[in-house]
C-alpha cells in the first residue's frame, strides 16, 4: 500500500501525493472479534503517527497500556485544574550590567496527589493535544500577572513577568483582546509583561504571527523570541517580528568551555541581536564559567540554576537578596 501511494495521483491537470500512515494487528493474537481488532488496530495507527506519519505500526500490549495510562493522565488534568492541583513557580532572570534581579519566569508545576509531580515535558503535550492548553495557558497567564502586581503591592521591586505562550493558545483569534483583559483585570502595567514564544512556532504561519505581534506591542507588553537558535527561522523573517529580545537556549552553553562551535554561535547571536537593537537573555546558566563569559561577551540578562532555582512565590523576596551579582 505505501509502496502505491508514492506515485503522484492524476486530478485533473494537477500531481496530488498522499501518504499514509498504517496501524496493523494480527487474529487471533491481538484480538478475536471485529470490534478488539479495529480498537487495537487504531492504537497502532497513532503509533505510527507519533512515529512521525507515512509509516506503519504493529499492535503491541505495552501501547493499550500506554493509551489508557494517557487517557487516565488527561482525565486528572481536567480535574488538577479545578481542584487547584496545578501551580507556578518562579525562575529568577539577572540583569549582568546592573547586577540584580529585573524579572522572572512563570513555570507551570503539577502536583498529583497520587504520583507526586509530574514532570511539565509528560503533560504540557498532553495539555497541547487535548486542548486543555488553551484553559490552563490562560490560568497561568492570569496568575502570573495577578502575582507580578501582588509583590508589587507588597513593596517588592517591579519585577518583569515572563509567561510562554504555547502554539494553540498564540495562534488562536483574539490573543490581544484576552491579553488585554487580564492586564486589565490584574491591574498590571504592559510592561512589565513579557510573552515567550517559541521560534519554530512563529514559523508555522508567519503572516498570521507577525499580526498578532504587531497586537500584542499595540498593548504595549514585550516578546521574547525563546529557545533561539533551535528553530528553523529565516533571518529574514526575524527582521520582520516586532520583538524585544532573544533567548538563547541552554543546549548552547553546556559546552561552551569545550565547544568552539557553540562559543562560536552563541557569540554571533549576541552580536546580531545587539545590531538588530534587540536584548538578549541566556537561559540554562550552571556555573560561574557560563556566567562570566556571558558577562564579559556583553550578553544583558541570564538565567538558569546557578542565580537560582524556579521557587514559590513566596520564596522570591529571598531570592531578591541573596542574588549574585
Amino acid at each position: 500500500l505505501m509502496k502505491i501511494l508514492q506515485y503522484p495521483f492524476q486530478l485533473e491537470s494537477r500531481e496530488c501525493f498522499v501518504t499514509a500512515s498504517i496501524g496493523i494487528c494480527l487474529f487471533p493474537k491481538d484480538g478475536e472479534d471485529v470490534e478488539t481488532l479495529l480498537k487495537n488496530a487504531d492504537t497502532a495507527l497513532h503509533r505510527a503517527k507519533e512515529m512521525g506519519r507515512d509509516n506503519f505500526h504493529f499492535y503491541a500490549q505495552d501501547m493499550h497500556d500506554r493509551a489508557l495510562d494517557r487517557l487516565m493522565l488527561e482525565q486528572d488534568l481536567r480535574r488538577a485544574l479545578e481542584q487547584g492541583d496545578l501551580e507556578l513557580h518562579y525562575q529568577p532572570q539577572l540583569d549582568l550590567r546592573r547586577h540584580r534581579i529585573i524579572g522572572v519566569e512563570a513555570l507551570l508545576r503539577w502536583r498529583h496527589p497520587e504520583r507526586g509531580r509530574i514532570p511539565p515535558m509528560l503533560f504540557v503535550p498532553l495539555a497541547e493535544e487535548s486542548g486543555l492548553i488553551e484553559i490552563i495557558g490562560e490560568w497561568v497567564l492570569r496568575t502570573a500577572c495577578r502575582q507580578a502586581t501582588a509583590w508589587q503591592v507588597e513593596g517588592l521591586p517591579a519585577l518583569r513577568m515572563a509567561v510562554n505562550m504555547s502554539p494553540r493558545q498564540f495562534l488562536r483569534p483574539g490573543l490581544a483582546g484576552t491579553v488585554e483583559r487580564i492586564l486589565r483585570e490584574t491591574d498590571l502595567e504592559p510592561g512589565y509583561l513579557d510573552l515567550e514564544i517559541t521560534e519554530s512556532l512563529l514559523m508555522k504561519d508567519v503572516e498570521s504571527a507577525i499580526a498578532t505581534m504587531h497586537e500584542l506591542k499595540a498593548i504595549g507588553v514585550r516578546l521574547s523570541i525563546d529557545d533561539f537558535g533551535t528553530g528553523y527561522s529565516s533571518l529574514n523573517y526575524l527582521k520582520r517580528f516586532p520583538i524585544d529580545q532573544l533567548k538563547i537556549d541552554k543546549s548552547f552553553l553546556r559546552e561552551i568551555e569545550t565547544s568552539r562551535d557553540d562559543l562560536a554561535i552563541t557569540l554571533a547571536m549576541i552580536a546580531m541581536a545587539h545590531g538588530m537593537g534587540l536584548t538578549v537573555i541566556a537561559e540554562g546558566v550552571e556555573n560561574e564559567v557560563q556566567l562570566a563569559f556571558l558577562r564579559a561577551n556583553d550578553c544583558d540578562e541570564i538565567q538558569g540554576y546557578h542565580i537560582g532555582r524556579p521557587v514559590p512565590a513566596h520564596e522570591i523576596a529571598a531570592l531578591l537578596q541573596k542574588a549574585p551579582g
